[in-house]
């Protein structure tokens, strides 16, 4: 499909013409994961703080090979339990990376990774005052969104389902909720499983995606990237188009005017043979 300009993506001010954001964690090699990335189309890719010690030599080595290839590194705070944690590794990412633009994560938990609100929203509430970017991972909760957006979050990013799940999208109506109440851009954040679940999202109307195991551990991950990027833009062109209702019964797609019809003469009535009675 050809990028037009006209239906970008647009955060903070910030044009992209993909509406797709990759993780980096999780493939085979940095070679698989290049080649992915290209084929997904992104312009934007995810690194854990955490993951890549800043300064150390392996990080260096990762931040410049994504920096050389021309993506928009957006660091992220994955592994923080509390909002006090979250704030120092984004200004730990500032300052090393140079970029104001952070991935908000505070989770509960090791066995579900589903945010922790209240630690999320201290966090948020804090970076916002501190000049940053901020895309908080959160609840498919309507409520939470509009509280993050309230806070001066540049979007919101509600999971499809838990993290690395492959589940896809489990309640569509919140997340058709919390796209038409936002006046931010909604990314659905975590639980893609497949290309259908990516043109689902696009299809409620959301503005983006973020993944990451869904190609970083597929058979083929620069394939399954690639057939993503086309979800994507399959799935927002029939947003844009604009959907038939729904119905319950059938509604026949040819015009009834016109039909060729065929009527019969009713049987003949049985004449009574000799003997019977008429």
């Amino acid at each position: 499909m050809e990028k037009t300009g006209q239906d970008d993506l647009i955060l903070a001010g910030v044009a992209f013409r993909s509406r797709l954001i990759l993780g980096t964690a999780r493939y085979p090699s940095a070679d698989v994961m290049l080649r992915a990335l290209k084929a997904s189309g992104t312009e934007m890719v995810t690194v854990a703080v955490r993951r890549v010690k800043v300064g150390s030599e392996t990080g260096e080595d990762l931040y410049s090979l994504l920096r050389e290839a021309g993506y928009r590194i957006l660091p992220n705070t994955a592994g923080c339990y509390t909002a006090k944690e979250a704030v120092l590794t984004a200004e730990l990412a500032r300052e090393a990376l140079s970029t104001d633009w952070i991935k908000l994560e505070v989770i509960g938990d090791d066995e579900t990774l589903f945010p922790d609100v209240p630690e999320l929203l201290a966090a948020a509430s804090t970076l916002v005052k501190q000049g940053f970017v901020v895309l908080p991972y959160c609840n498919d909760d309507p409520i939470t969104c509009r509280k993050l957006e309230d806070l001066g979050c540049a979007a919101v990013m509600p999971l499809g389902a838990p993290i690395g799940s492959g589940m896809g999208i489990r309640n569509p109506y919140n997340i058709q909720i919390i796209r038409e109440r936002a006046k931010v851009p909604v990314i659905v954040d975590a639980g893609v499983g497949t290309a259908s679940d990516v043109a689902i999202a696009m299809e409620l109307g959301c503005d983006g995606v973020l993944l990451n195991t869904a190609v970083a551990r597929a058979r083929r991950p620069v394939l399954m990237a690639e057939a993503m990027r086309k979800a994507a833009e399959a799935g927002r062109a029939a947003f844009l188009a604009g959907r038939i209702p729904v119905k319950l019964y059938a509604e026949a797609s040819s015009p009834m005017e016109g039909r060729i019809s065929i009527h019969t003469a009713p049987p003949p009535a049985s004449v009574p043979q000799s003997g019977e009675q008429a």
